[in-house]
Parts: C-alpha cells; structure tokens; sequence
C-alpha cells in the first residue's frame, strides 16, 4: 500500500497548536507515536525503497530524516516547546546534517510541502555554488526551465540580494541566479492531501522534478570533499 497520513494525523497536530505544551503533550504522546510519528516513518521506509531507483545519492532513514517534535528555543524568543509540524529531510549521502542540498517534507495543520533545494547554505558552501553557476551557466537555467521542474515547483524560489554579489561580473549571463541565498523548489497542497492515495504519487513525482537541481547544488560540493 501506498502510505499516508489519515485524518487522524491532522486532527492531533490542529490540537497540538492550541495545546503547545509540554505537559499536554506528554499525556497524549501515545497518540502522537500512532498517528503522526509512525505514519511519517512509513513514508520515510518507503522512500529508502524507491528512492534508489532515480536518486541514489538521497538517504531516507528515520534514524536521520525524521526531525523531532520539540524546538530548540535556546537561542529564540519564541519559547513554545513543540513543533506544530511532522516533517523529514533527505540529505546527500556522506553530508552532515546542514550541508548541501536535499529534500523535504513537511505536513502542518494548515499545509503540506514537499520539495528540496538548499534552505541555508554556510557562506563557504554559497560561494562554491555560485562559482559553478556562473562557470556553467546556462546549466542551471536548463534545470530551472526544464517542463517536470516548472509543472512541479513553476519556478526557482529563495531570497535574493538586491544587487550581484562581490566577486562576479554586473554582466555575468549567470546575474539572476547568482543573487540568490537559497536555492529553493516544491509544491504546497492542502493539509487533507496528506490523507489522499494521491499524496506518495505526488511526493515521488515532486521529488523526481526537483532532483536534477539537488544534483546540480551539489555538484561543486561534492569536488570540495572529494579534493586532497
């Protein structure tokens, strides 16, 4: 069976947002474990056995795609103690936690996203980026313009400086895409499609569209490691 998420999923994490504590949590968290976390495990199992078949790079393992329910509010003004959300990354194999691109899914109250991309690359990692942009461009307007990306994501997303960035040409071809901070792309549907036999069809089609753009992002990553 395909997995999903069930109604029940939803109406746990609608009453989580106005229960944001950790008192409430603890004495419902044998919900949370049935019908958010061990869903979203399903997912992740799954996707360790499909997504080899077009991305081989991607691990999906609970062990280290499924985030934790509570926040770090260490350094945050913001001190409620649970997430809201169930989400999951997939990273690149051999790349720890932060680094280089991936992707993402998330089921919130109101939404559910599904993507990848690069949310926040440590300056270093940037640099190397745009460099290999603008030495290969127009690459990176191919994978951007290619018909599976826009049907999926319509068009690169992230924030972006206002002017080229120091170290490249005010006329590099490469100027748009060399402005950006994050490299980001996916898809938002309602929070009930998370329960539809539609949702795991989605997510395996999201995730073939955005991967040539993963690929990209990490390619000059990928020859920093690999250097002596």
């Amino acid at each position: 069976m395909r997995p999903s998420f069930t109604p029940h999923t939803l109406t746990f994490l609608r009453a989580l947002k106005r229960n944001n504590d950790r008192e409430w949590f603890r004495a419902r968290r044998d919900r949370y474990d049935t019908h958010v976390r061990a869903p979203m495990i399903r997912v992740i199992e799954r996707l360790a056995e499909d997504l080899p078949s077009f991305a081989p790079e991607i691990v999906a393992s609970p062990r280290t795609s499924l985030y934790r329910i509570y926040r770090d509010t260490r350094f945050s003004d913001d001190k409620r103690p649970l997430k809201i959300h169930v989400s999951a990354s997939f990273r690149w194999r051999g790349f720890a936690k932060g680094e280089g691109a991936g992707l993402y899914l998330e089921v919130h109250p109101q939404w559910v996203w599904m993507g990848g991309g690069f949310w926040a690359p440590a300056m270093p990692q940037l640099v190397h980026i745009r460099e290999h942009i603008s030495a290969t461009y127009p690459e990176i307007d191919r994978v951007a313009r290619a018909k599976p990306f826009r049907s999926v994501a319509g068009q690169l997303a992230g924030e972006k400086l206002s002017r080229i960035p120091r170290g490249f040409r005010k006329d590099d071809p490469a100027a748009e895409y060399l402005k950006f901070r994050q490299y980001l792309a996916g898809r938002e549907f309602p929070p009930e499609f998370a329960t539809s036999a539609g949702f795991y069809p989605a997510l395996i089609a999201t995730y073939k569209a955005i991967m040539p753009l993963v690929r990209f992002l990490n390619e000059p990553l990928v020859a920093q490691t690999n250097r002596p």
